[in-house]
């Protein structure tokens, strides 16, 4: 492969690298502080001098009761130069409380190579943001090792196979403090601002906007599940039924209806609000083996959708049924 060649790659690559603004991360992690103590984290897609959430593990090293803190910044494979055609070292931080720290070069600091595998067989938990291009490969890797993880990706993540299976069985979900809108990333300096949402600040930093970017984890909430206030009525009018599915279609995740006890399709940022006491996960199209691969009203293919049910016991809870809502349910 010629420089040329290296180079395109290098800055193709480049748009993976996105660095997570030290205000999310708080806002994230102090849903799980306890679950810290004693535990070695482990950053293992993340430059030292570079990550916010080091410098988040290193201020909040004593109050969180960390074991040690370690990180390890992602060098894609082929990828080694940057766009001043110089090579981009990977390093090795250890980071032990009280200031005292060790610095390792790294032969790469691909997440998947031997020497990242052996430290992050080490740790006990993984906080990071890998690339998002590699988002399958990552969650694959935590589940392998038997990991307890926390991780920033994008929300169409919940619609490829492997990703929601881990949610249906239960093994994962989503994290508690984005449910809507885009989060600002720092990027490299020569990273092309080509889109709108883009700005460079007084020191020449440059930031992008990234729509729909959720957290992932596996690690239970401290506070506990949150449950959807329903206000909606069932009519057949208003929520059709599919065409291949024996269910009615729910387009926005506000407008479940408190009335209705069969199966549903709503949006996958249903995720955001799912409480397991309050709802079942049926699956999604590929789960199910849905003919045609995706649901269809009258002829017309709709948007991917997660299929879920009430459970029986919370048509009890907190609400106060008309006769007519008592003989919907009861028929």
């Amino acid at each position: 492969m010629n420089d040329s060649a290296k180079l395109n790659i290098a800055q193709l690559n480049k748009k993976d690298e996105f660095y997570t603004q030290y205000d999310d991360i708080e806002k994230e992690l102090v849903y799980y502080k306890s679950f810290f103590k004693n535990k070695v984290v482990y950053c293992n897609c993340d430059k030292y001098t570079e990550s916010n959430f080091v410098k988040f593990f290193i201020d909040h090293f004593k109050d969180y009761g960390i074991k040690k803190l370690i990180s390890s910044n992602y060098v894609p494979e082929l990828n080694l130069l940057n766009s001043v055609n110089e090579y981009t070292p990977a390093y090795m931080y250890e980071y032990y409380g009280d200031e005292k720290y060790s610095i390792n070069t790294l032969s790469n600091g691909d997440f998947r190579s031997e020497e990242c595998i052996k430290l992050l067989e080490q740790a006990d938990v993984v906080v990071t943001n890998p690339p998002f291009s590699l988002f399958r490969e990552f969650i694959a890797m935590m589940f392998r090792y038997k990991k307890k993880f926390l991780i920033i990706g994008n929300v169409n993540a919940i619609s490829y196979k492997e990703t929601f299976l881990h949610i249906l069985s239960g093994e994962m979900w989503l994290g508690q403090s984005i449910h809507s809108g885009d989060r600002e990333f720092r990027v490299p300096k020569d990273y092309p601002l080509e889109a709108n949402g883009t700005r460079i600040d007084a020191d020449g930093n440059k930031y992008i906007r990234v729509k729909g970017v959720r957290w992932f984890t596996n690690i239970d909430c401290e506070c506990g599940y949150r449950r959807l206030s329903l206000t909606e009525r069932y009519t057949p009018e208003r929520y059709p039924k599919f065409d291949n599915i024996d269910a009615i279609n729910v387009s926005k995740t506000k407008d479940i209806p408190y009335n209705y006890k069969g199966i549903m399709g709503v949006p996958i940022t249903f995720l955001d609000w799912y409480h397991p006491d309050q709802f079942q996960l049926i699956g999604n199209e590929y789960s199910l083996k849905i003919n045609g691969g995706r649901g269809y009203i009258n002829g017309r293919r709709m948007y991917g959708r997660i299929f879920i049910k009430r459970n029986s016991n919370d048509f009890l809870i907190n609400k106060n049924y008309s006769m007519v809502d008592m003989f919907d349910l009861q028929n």
